[in-house]
């Protein structure tokens, strides 16, 4: 009788010969779960595709969003005078620390800011290299003045900091007026 019926007996009653605790095809027994039910006090989680956040979680982002006008203006004032503070507390040898920071964290951002701040970054460079430069000939005319021209020579190490605190100056109004600029004689290693 058991043959013509898939679940025990008729009309889907249990089949007295079956022991205690087995299942008869098809059914499941006592205490297992079926295949995508969740059992009492667990939570359902939906599955999300990869990359994406699940709610709680923060998200983390790769790429970073645009920012305002204004910020854009802000931020490229900022990596012109922060390099002007930074070259003061540091007597000229830290200006290049902003605009590295500046144009690191917002160069994705927006052109306006790229580009005052890559302005900066430029005239750091260019400022650095004049310093190299003056460097090996104050040495080399201090030996070769019997050291008299170490102390004559000594006052041109001060002409490219001012320079570029200058020019930096002029950068950061620009910037905050909202103008495009680039700083006269200063190559554009870093666009």
């Amino acid at each position: 009788m058991s043959d013509q019926y898939p679940s025990g007996g008729p009309h889907g009653q249990p089949d007295h010969t079956q022991p205690y605790g087995e299942a008869s095809y098809g059914q499941q027994s006592y205490g297992q779960q079926s295949y995508g039910q969740q059992s009492y006090g667990q939570q359902s989680y939906e599955q999300q595709s990869y990359g994406q956040a699940s709610y709680g979680q923060p998200s983390y982002r790769t790429e970073q969003s645009p920012i305002s006008v204004q910020e854009e203006r802000t931020w490229g004032a900022i990596s012109h005078a922060g390099a002007v503070v930074a070259m003061v507390c540091s007597l000229g040898f830290l200006g290049f620390v902003a605009s590295i920071v500046v144009f690191v964290m917002y160069k994705d951002r927006g052109p306006f800011v790229r580009a005052h701040a890559a302005n900066s970054l430029n005239l750091q460079i260019v400022m650095f290299l004049w310093l190299v430069v003056l460097g090996v000939a104050y040495v080399v005319l201090g030996v070769l003045t019997l050291g008299i021209g170490f102390f004559v020579l000594l006052p041109i190490f001060f002409v490219p900091p001012v320079i570029a605190g200058v020019l930096h100056v002029v950068g950061a109004i620009k910037a905050w007026n909202g103008e495009w600029w680039t700083p006269p004689l200063t190559p554009q290693f870093v666009k």
